[in-house]
């Protein structure tokens, strides 16, 4: 059987490929949901209205994960309504990001995503193109937009001038959920590459 917990940690693109076959070889079968519902699409960032996919036959548990990950996305995270990150984070919350690090704390990971909204008030994810839940295990798709339209900091105390383009990236989050239906780990998925190379930054 996979260490999920240990296939995770060590990161990498296979990850979510691996949860996904793990998903399917243990009882969610969203392969077979996905034929039997639509046609495979493309890319969802390239898509004004990407289709959202719910797999069948979810615990209470499992489907009261994906909803409260669609609320902190769809209304909490494009809301930038902070004080309700504790609704779907832990205080002591673990998260990783692109580039390898990762921070601890409900305060500083709503600092992090604040610090987006500085350069691009205008972000917002309103899709999730496709969601597995399994037991304390979700895997979800999104795709965020933005323009970047205000001065950037640069990290150096001065400030990168806005270019005025817009983003579209597809993302993935990966969540390990404890009982009380928070996440206490968070594996954040993006190509920061492709985002600075549509910002006209790369």
């Amino acid at each position: 059987m996979i260490d999920r917990r240990k296939l995770l940690r060590s990161g990498g693109a296979a990850t979510l490929g691996a949860l996904a076959i793990t998903a399917v070889s243990s009882g969610s079968d969203l392969a077979t949901a996905a034929s039997r519902h639509r046609e495979l699409y493309g890319d969802p960032a390239s898509t004004p209205d990407a289709e959202s996919l719910w797999p069948p036959d979810l615990t209470h548990r499992e489907r009261c994960n994906l909803e409260t990950f669609d609320e902190l996305d769809f209304v909490v995270y494009s809301g930038q309504q902070w004080d309700r990150l504790g609704e779907s984070h832990a205080q002591n919350i673990r998260v990783h990001w692109p580039d390898g690090h990762y921070t601890d704390g409900l305060e500083q990971h709503i600092a992090d995503l604040a610090a987006q909204f500085v350069w691009a008030p205008d972000s917002h994810i309103d899709e999730h193109p496709l969601r597995v839940a399994k037991g304390e295990l979700t895997a979800v798709t999104g795709v965020v937009r933005g323009t970047f339209s205000r001065p950037m900091p640069n990290g150096k105390g001065g400030f990168i001038q806005p270019t005025g383009k817009k983003f579209s990236l597809n993302m993935a989050t990966v969540g390990l959920w404890n009982r009380q239906g928070v996440m206490d780990e968070e594996f954040l998925f993006m190509d920061n590459q492709a985002l600075a190379q549509q910002i006209g930054l790369a």
